[in-house]
């Protein structure tokens, strides 16, 4: 089983969608990069070791703070949208100014500043079994407000609720021990505001930077390695509470090679070409063509095509409206890689 083609359209438009955001702000001309006097001091210390692979230092420092905004778009926005679009799931925040605040037991509470104590201090491992246990309980306390927590992927099923926690693949020092603590109340204020669901809460990373990608598969993963690599982790996280590269991407498809699928789009798409492909869409005097139609085939575009092969039928049923006219001459992308969505739902009703 493969990917539907509404998830290769989402993921594909995701994509572009990124790629557009990156061009606008690549550092291509050297006249205009940054000026970053101390760290071209201090990068003078390496000079030999930059010698023959590193030509123009100041080019250099922009596209350090170039890649540094792409790990950002994928941290924050990417690999959380592409996580929605695989599951059908959402982002939930339970915070005074969102959701609101869930509340625990208070004995829950006390339950939790122990697990946490006792895996500071290393007199426990971690075990999800025994510390599900241990808050999965109808305690009969006094209520208190959890912690304000996010979800960022939230699945509610008829009998399940799935949280997964999006990290980036190397967290501050000292975050997990949070980051515990935020999943353990978070897991308790879920049991509690479903009681009659089962409650499961992951921490995720899209890959694994571990894999040495000349013997490994880029998509595989080596868990005991990973926990170990980040400081803490294995402190902190049991590996059946952790989701790692393929691991994560096929749980959230409930499909395998899922990571697979989702490179190879992003491969398919990010290429020296891509600002010429794209511009040929946002070209409406070219929608009509085979050579148009061939882009939105190859970028997996499913719904423009749609539209263009209902042309004719639509075209017919606008007539004089003026408001429909003015939707149909609309570039199908705006000028961030944004795929208009309006504009679809409104001529998809004309066929």
């Amino acid at each position: 089983m493969t990917l539907t083609n509404k998830q290769k359209e989402r993921i594909s438009i995701e994509v572009i969608k990124t790629l557009v955001t990156r061009f606008e702000s690549f550092p291509e001309d050297a006249s205009r990069n940054r000026n970053a006097p101390f760290h071209e001091a201090f990068l003078n210390a390496f000079s030999d070791k930059l010698n023959g692979k590193v030509y123009d230092t100041p080019f250099f420092i922009s596209l350090s703070s170039w890649l540094q905004g792409l790990n950002t778009t994928l941290g924050q926005t990417f690999f959380e949208n592409v996580a929605h679009h695989l599951c059908s799931g959402e982002k939930r925040e339970y915070t005074s100014k969102k959701l609101g605040n869930l509340q625990i037991t208070q004995k829950q509470k006390e339950k939790i500043t122990n697990i946490i104590t006792d895996l500071s201090n290393a007199t426990t491992v971690p075990d999800l079994t025994n510390e599900n246990n241990l808050i999965f309980q109808n305690y009969s306390s006094s209520l208190v407000s959890a912690i304000d927590f996010s979800v960022d992927v939230f699945i509610e099923d008829a009998n399940s609720i799935t949280a997964i926690e999006l990290k980036s693949v190397k967290p501050n020092s000292g975050e997990m021990r949070g980051e515990k603590q935020k999943i353990l109340e978070g897991k308790a204020a879920l049991y509690k505001q479903f009681p009659d669901k089962q409650i499961k809460f992951f921490i995720g990373f899209p890959f694994d930077p571990t894999v040495n990608p000349t013997n490994e598969s880029v998509t595989n993963f080596n868990k005991t390695r990973f926990l170990r690599s980040i400081i803490n982790m294995a402190k902190y996280f049991a590996p059946n509470e952790t989701l790692i590269a393929n691991e994560l991407w096929d749980m959230l498809s409930g499909q395998p090679n899922t990571m697979e699928a989702i490179l190879a789009i992003i491969n398919n798409i990010s290429t020296t070409q891509f600002l010429t492909k794209f511009q040929l869409l946002a070209d409406n005097s070219k929608r009509l063509t085979s050579q148009y139609m061939h882009q939105l085939n190859d970028w997996n575009l499913f719904s423009e095509m749609e539209l263009i092969d209902n042309n004719d039928t639509i075209f017919q049923k606008i007539k004089a409206d003026k408001t429909l006219t003015r939707v149909y001459n609309k570039t199908a992308f705006d000028n961030k890689g944004n795929y208009n969505k309006d504009r679809y739902v409104s001529l998809k009703e004309l066929i």
